[in-house]
């Protein structure tokens, strides 16, 4: 009964994160067009694009391969199990060994790599230059995110993210200007890892300045519908992943009644809320740069990680 009980809440995790990262994108989109005093689209659109690309047609270029085809299904399964092994409103769940922040970010890059591969599979030279781009970009994300972990787990003694949510709701863990970095270092490799403003503009379709949309601009039908709800997956990932590190409150416990965790369940969604608050309220305030100036931005977070390892190390030799 016991086993029945934790796998039904693991798979209602699962269900839980693919059902709202559309939500969440929505949502988004929706609160930038009110600050720009726009109306906007409706805040279910993302689900109503979902359908109508699955209806289409998927059309494929004469001169794609067998990897072309195979890569959205590959990109979404990955993204789908990375963003289900982060505890959104329990922790210890049935599957919360695999729940390794290495394992995730291994995850990722298996999705971007073959999601690279799959851009310039067709031969064109948009897709060849945003997986030249994605490329670039990520030689400083993946770097950055690794020191992040190695923050993270020197603090937490763990690279399990149950047993770091743990950790960050004990009094042992204080103020610890190394969490504070790992955070900035965090929320920039987020904003890279998803083409947000100021790397990427989601919305835009200008040839000369697109990452992600020209790697998947020869996609669509299904195939692009599963690449769409893997990117807004990989948004909810990070905001899980941001949220269970440095904001655990209101996560139930292994153990605990369904109060506990209808609470978490509550509390996740005023997660999802104040991060999409936030998310907006800074795209609408800033501009996108130049593409040879990201490497520069995300270049802080590797340095933050950095130094943030550097200062646990001398914080634990004194």
């Amino acid at each position: 009964m016991a086993l029945i009980s934790d796998l039904s809440t693991q798979i209602l995790q699962m269900l839980l994160v693919l059902a709202l990262a559309p939500l969440l994108t929505g949502f988004v989109r929706k609160v930038k067009a009110r600050l720009l005093r726009r109306q906007g689209p409706p805040l279910l659109q993302p689900y109503r694009d979902l359908v109508r690309l699955a209806r289409k047609e998927a059309v494929v270029a004469h001169s794609a391969s067998w990897l072309f085809r195979f890569v959205p299904y590959l990109v979404f399964a990955a993204t789908w199990v990375a963003a289900a092994l982060v505890p959104t409103f329990a922790t210890g769940l049935l599957f919360s060994w695999s729940a390794d922040l290495i394992a995730i970010i291994a995850l990722l890059g298996s999705a971007r790599f073959f999601l690279g591969l799959a851009g310039m599979d067709v031969g064109t030279s948009f897709g060849g230059i945003g997986s030249s781009r994605e490329a670039m970009f990520a030689t400083l994300a993946e770097p950055a995110m690794i020191m992040i972990v190695f923050t993270l787990a020197l603090v937490a003694g763990s690279t399990q993210l149950s047993t770091m949510a743990g950790f960050m709701t004990s009094p042992a863990v204080g103020l610890r200007v190394s969490l504070g970095m790992a955070l900035i270092a965090l929320v920039i490799v987020a904003i890279a890892e998803n083409g947000r403003v100021p790397v990427d503009n989601p919305a835009t379709h200008l040839e000369l300045t697109m990452v992600h949309e020209a790697m998947v601009l020869e996609y669509s039908g299904r195939h692009l519908a599963l690449i769409e709800l893997a990117s807004w997956l990989k948004l909810l990932l990070y905001v899980s992943l941001i949220s269970c590190v440095f904001a655990p409150w209101g996560l139930a416990h292994d153990g605990d009644g369904l109060p506990a965790h209808a609470i978490g369940v509550l509390a996740y969604f005023g997660k999802l809320a104040v991060a999409g608050l936030l998310l907006a309220l800074f795209e609408t305030t800033i501009a996108k740069m130049r593409v040879f100036r990201v490497p520069d931005f995300v270049g802080v977070a590797l340095m933050l990680g950095f130094l943030a390892v550097l200062l646990r190390f001398v914080s634990a030799s004194l």
